[in-house]
């Protein structure tokens, strides 16, 4: 669950306009930005599709070349965490990491504690090589501090945005994703460390999202304006969607239980698919009809790349074929086609579905989570349907941002690259980049490959 990380403010200007247009540009090239006057077609013409598309297939011999790239880079990342985020003294991680994994800021984010938790404990857990104790450990102290201080006020379940390092509330989000981290975090810990302590604690968090949700608001603090009209953001189902696949997992009183609520998540997502089934948008209204305005024009499909391969894995459990197709054409394919810039290369953040101007200020730019999402979708995707074409699309992704995102002098990977692909910012965290989006895509590409290379085998008796 990502691309909520960045709904930035958007600025106020008629970009409509010829002369605004101009000024942009005057003032973007001033500062040796080149500009187009406007935002790319939403779909490219088949003359102009990207580069880094040469794959016309793979072999046994580029799986296992793509094993060993993506399982040496997984191992060089959780190096760098390990190596330069944990705080001895008051437990917990530190994620604002310069270039070099020097910490500029030891402001802590719940959002990045709890998905630090949960990467170390899926790794303890699930991939022997990391089966280390000083892994185990370090995922037990950041469970220990969030129980300790991310929830702010008790017995109120919400939880802190931001932290001191030494565990204070600094700010509080009116949102259910500190929580939604928190859960995961603390469940992936139980599972790890076979102390059920952790798990409960998950569960009554989750029940707590679940009445905010889909019964009462109000403790989220959010005031009903009049002028606000109501509306579904995809973000909410996909994180609830995520959340059922972890508590279900292994665990058939948790699947039964979150089975309703998975299928009511699955249906809400799907509202999204807008514009006669040509589109996925990020918000939508309540019955899921199209809303005015910039707001119900905005597409992210970094965001629904990652849905896609949610409402998949969703789709695998119900043994649901409709599902399946629909992830993979509407949700996977669909928004790389719309959402890669033809020119340049990579995904942009934002887009607008009737091709007017972002009015986010990064809408252009490349960020590291949507090409990571695309990387685990289409290889997903591949291993579901044997569709060549999502196997040429993971080529195509992951050459691209191993290119792009890698740093091959410090370890770890850039998250902010301008739209031609430049680093823009030389950190390796912040207060949404933590440890989490590139190991998990490596971690379950690594997976998924291994599959993919012991079937292959398995047929050619190689």
């Amino acid at each position: 669950m990502t691309g909520l990380n960045h709904m930035t403010t958007s600025f106020q200007i008629n970009s409509g306009t010829f002369f605004a247009k101009l000024l942009i540009a005057i003032a973007k090239r001033a500062f040796g930005v080149e500009e187009h006057l406007g935002p790319p077609s939403p779909n490219p013409a088949p003359d102009r599709l990207p580069r880094y598309r040469e794959a016309s297939g793979m072999d046994l011999q580029g799986l296992r070349k793509w094993h060993r790239r993506i399982s040496g880079e997984l191992d060089s990342v959780v190096a760098f965490w390990l190596q330069h985020s944990h705080d001895e003294e008051y437990g917990g991680f530190f994620t604002c990491l310069g270039q070099d994994g020097k910490v500029y800021d030891d402001l802590k984010y719940v959002w990045l504690q709890g998905r630090q938790v949960w990467m170390y404990s899926r790794l303890y857990r699930k991939v022997p090589r990391f089966q280390r104790p000083e892994i185990l450990q370090a995922a037990r102290a950041g469970g220990e501090f969030l129980l300790q201080h991310g929830r702010v006020a008790l017995p109120s379940q919400k939880c802190a945005f931001v932290l001191t390092r030494d565990g204070r509330p600094v700010k509080i989000q009116r949102t259910i994703f500190s929580e939604c981290f928190y859960i995961l975090g603390l469940d992936e810990l139980g599972r790890a460390t076979g102390e059920s302590r952790y798990q409960r604690e998950a569960q009554t968090m989750m029940e707590a999202i679940v009445r905010w949700v889909r019964e009462d608001p109000s403790e989220l603090g959010r005031p009903q304006l009049a002028g606000a009209a109501p509306h579904d953001s995809m973000a909410v189902p996909m994180m609830l969607l995520n959340l059922v696949d972890q508590l279900s997992e292994g665990d058939g009183e948790a699947a039964s239980q979150f089975n309703e609520l998975g299928n009511w998540a699955a249906q809400r997502i799907l509202m999204h698919v807008q514009k006669n089934g040509t589109a996925v948008l990020e918000n939508v209204s309540e019955d899921g009809k199209e809303l005015p305005g910039c707001l119900g024009r905005q597409q992210n499909p970094g965001h629904a790349l990652e849905a896609g391969w949610f409402l998949l894995r969703h789709a695998q459990r119900q043994q649901d074929s409709a599902l399946r197709s629909q992830a993979v054409e509407k949700f996977i394919k669909q928004p790389f086609h719309s959402g890669w810039d033809p020119e340049h290369g990579g995904l942009f953040s934002f887009q607008d579905v009737d091709g007017l101007c972002p009015t986010q200020l990064e809408w252009n730019m490349k960020l590291w989570w949507p090409h990571t999402e695309a990387m685990i979708a289409f290889l997903m995707g591949f291993a579901d349907t044997q569709d060549q074409e999502l196997l040429e699309l993971f080529d195509q992704m992951a050459k691209y941002t191993f290119d792009k995102f890698h740093d091959p002098e410090a370890g770890e990977w850039f998250g902010y690259l301008a739209q031609e692909g430049k680093v823009a910012l030389t950190i390796k965290g912040g207060p949404f980049k933590g440890c989490f989006h590139v190991p998990r895509a490596l971690y379950m590409c690594e997976d998924i490959l291994e599959t993919l290379i012991r079937e292959t085998e398995s047929k050619s008796g190689k």
